[in-house]
């Protein structure tokens, strides 16, 4: 096309040369959207018509007639010369609508990657007793009633419910629960969490397709497979736009080679000329460049885009749920409070806790141990050691006789807690775990742990409330906690002690009742709800499954970037609006005249090459129109 303006072009002179060269380099082009065509053919057949049929209509039509000035060209038939070639009408346009198809094809390998991850969760292998003997068998052989023996360290293989033993069990995987669940006869456990600290036998009650980690796979499976695409507006303005095309260049060319009784060459001219100036380039590209350069603004800023349209999207939202466990919350216990007696400071009882607590592997324990070793405490060792089921730790130390743990350890040892119940009962209340220090009889102090909320997390409800979005918080935690974390953000509702499963339930009740959804996710857990909701958005200091799951990703792991992202998401939307009105203000002004509406007063008739150049400019002022989004602001100035 470098002629048209001007720009020296080789072989120009050698007409036959340049038409096979031209024609040569569209073939493989045209070879690669034959799928394109079969979709916007079909749509045609069944009076359906999408913007895969313009494309199909525009880019076959120019293609046929280039096709066909070639062929006068090379058998010398006629003066046609290559300036009524259109092959790059054909080239170009297949090329870009191919491009966002292989973009697409990527979001989906990713989709089905995040799937092969949650398979790769499952254990593979399970120690059962059968016949007095403990054999190790694969995980599909093992059955309904087997006894499976889980040692510390090692995942739990089935949902079952435990028989013998005691152990703290990490069911963050599943819950989103930072500190693990102690376990003991009776209770019930889930395939895929991990048992930390004693040796559990438990009875298998679900395997195979019937355990929650096989559900949630499944969740995840379907809310991905059965989201639809989105239907870009351009799609459905080409329903009503491709049947009123056709019908112009139609009923232009009878009119000239009918009516005027002009030359069929010239009734054809109009013809195409109709059809090219109307070739969807500009429609096209409307969408894909604005989210181009809008994705290219969010990866600059820490906002990873995976799936583009899920920024078309995102400026809809008008409800977002974020997990609580590392996500609103940093996902680990640390001490937040230390209630001391008379005669001890707080240094001190952190010292006597953290004696006992040395040999303990309990989170707990660990949040004691960190903070006494931040405070640069010395931690002497116990001469005795040993801990209490569900309750907590006692050891021997300098003749004394020390406890740590919660309400029912102090009561059974007849040890009065009077003093700090009210202490106790306010800081519980706030979502934090107490725990006793007594020696030699007597409370010396209260140590409360918490999994303590992120940076910036306050700010970033705030901003979505400003946006008049409605905001909850959903979490496998027990409902006092959730409560606690959604008083101090100012959340509008929870719901706690909800399942995975259950997560991506709610979702989708929620979007049932009309709302559009956007989920906030760290966990494993929280996979089901990010593939399900209208809007996945996963933290970046999360989990690989979160990740792959999300259409969004946070890589600075600061909320405020949800809050940028929904702002991106709008002006991306308005710079679409704003490219679609001009791609259609271009065709509303262009097309009369390319249908010579013009030529009874002026003898003015537009020439397919200028349609073709006029064509093209109006991709280019789309583009540029796209590339000013580059000197957006936000409102929100933490970029």
């Amino acid at each position: 096309m470098g002629w048209m303006i001007g720009l020296p072009v080789p072989w120009i002179e050698n007409a036959s040369l340049q038409a096979f060269i031209q024609f040569l380099l569209t073939i493989p082009v045209i070879l690669a959207g034959l799928k394109l065509y079969s979709s916007g053919f079909k749509s045609l057949i069944k009076l359906t018509p999408n913007m895969d049929s313009l494309v199909f209509i525009s880019t076959f039509v120019a293609f046929v007639y280039s096709l066909v000035v070639s062929l006068a060209i090379w058998f010398k038939i006629g003066s046609y010369d290559i300036r009524e070639l259109y092959y790059e009408v054909s080239a170009f346009t297949l090329s870009f609508i191919l491009f966002g198809d292989y973009l697409e094809a990527i979001t989906k390998k990713r989709s089905s990657s995040a799937i092969q991850k949650l398979i790769g969760l499952q254990a593979r292998s399970a120690r059962v007793i059968r016949n007095g003997k403990e054999i190790e068998i694969p995980i599909e052989d093992v059955e309904v009633g087997d006894i499976v023996l889980v040692k510390p360290g090692e995942k739990i293989p089935v949902d079952g419910v435990v028989i013998e033993g005691y152990s703290g069990v990490d069911e963050k995987v599943i819950s989103g629960e930072s500190i693990p669940v102690e376990k003991k006869k009776g209770d019930k456990v889930i395939g895929g969490t991990i048992n930390k600290t004693g040796i559990l036998k438990v009875k298998a009650t679900g395997v195979g397709k019937n355990t929650v980690l096989a559900q949630i796979i499944r969740i995840v499976e379907e809310a991905i497979t059965s989201k639809a695409p989105i239907q870009l507006l351009a799609d459905e303005i080409s329903s009503y736009f491709v049947p009123i095309i056709i019908a112009i260049a139609l009923l232009a060319f009878l009119y000239w080679f009918i009516i005027a009784k002009m030359p069929f060459v010239f009734a054809l001219n109009v013809l195409i000329a109709v059809l090219i100036i109307a070739c969807p380039c500009s429609l096209g590209i409307a969408t894909p460049t604005a989210i181009m350069v809008g994705t290219g603004l969010g990866a600059e800023n820490g906002i990873l885009i995976k799936k583009p349209e899920s920024l078309e999207i995102a400026e809809k939202l008008n409800t977002l749920i974020f997990d609580k466990t590392g996500t609103l919350t940093k996902g680990e216990a640390v001490v937040t409070n230390v209630i001391t007696a008379k005669g001890y400071d707080e240094n001190e009882v952190l010292r006597i806790a953290a004696i006992v607590e040395k040999g303990s592997a309990h989170p707990i324990a660990e949040a004691i141990l960190k903070e006494a070793k931040k405070r640069k405490i010395k931690i002497s060792k116990a001469s005795s050691y040993e801990t209490i089921a569900g309750k907590g730790v006692m050891a021997k130390y300098s003749k004394s006789l020390i406890f740590v743990g919660n309400k029912k350890l102090m009561k059974d040892n007849n040890i009065d807690t009077s003093e700090f119940e009210k202490y106790v009962e306010k800081l519980e209340s706030e979502g934090k775990t107490s725990m006793y220090v007594a020696k030699d009889k007597k409370v010396i102090g209260v140590i409360c742990v918490a999994d303590t909320l992120k940076e910036f997390s306050k700010e970033a409800i705030d901003e979505l409330h400003k946006m008049k979005k409605e905001v909850g918080i959903i979490t496998g935690d027990n409902e006092r906690v959730a409560k606690a974390i959604a008083k101090q953000l100012g959340i509008d509702y929870v719901l706690a002690e909800v399942l995975p499963v259950d997560k991506a339930k709610e979702i989708k009740r929620l979007q049932e009742n009309g709302k559009f959804v956007g989920a906030v996710g760290d966990g494993i857990n929280d996979a089901p709800m990010l593939a399900q909701a209208d809007v996945g958005i996963a933290i970046g200091s999360g989990t690989d499954i979160a990740i792959e799951t999300g259409d969004i990703i946070l890589i600075k792991d600061d909320l405020r970037d949800v809050v940028k992202a929904i702002e991106l998401s709008s002006y991306t939307l308005k710079k679409i609006k704003q490219n679609l009105f001009w791609a259609f203000v271009y065709n509303i002004l262009c097309i009369p005249i390319a249908a010579g509406i013009l030529y009874p007063f002026s003898g003015f008739l537009l020439n397919p090459m200028v349609a073709a150049v006029a064509h093209a400019f109006s991709s280019v002022s789309v583009v540029l129109n796209s590339l000013m989004m580059k000197r957006y602001k936000p409102r929100l100035q933490i970029w």
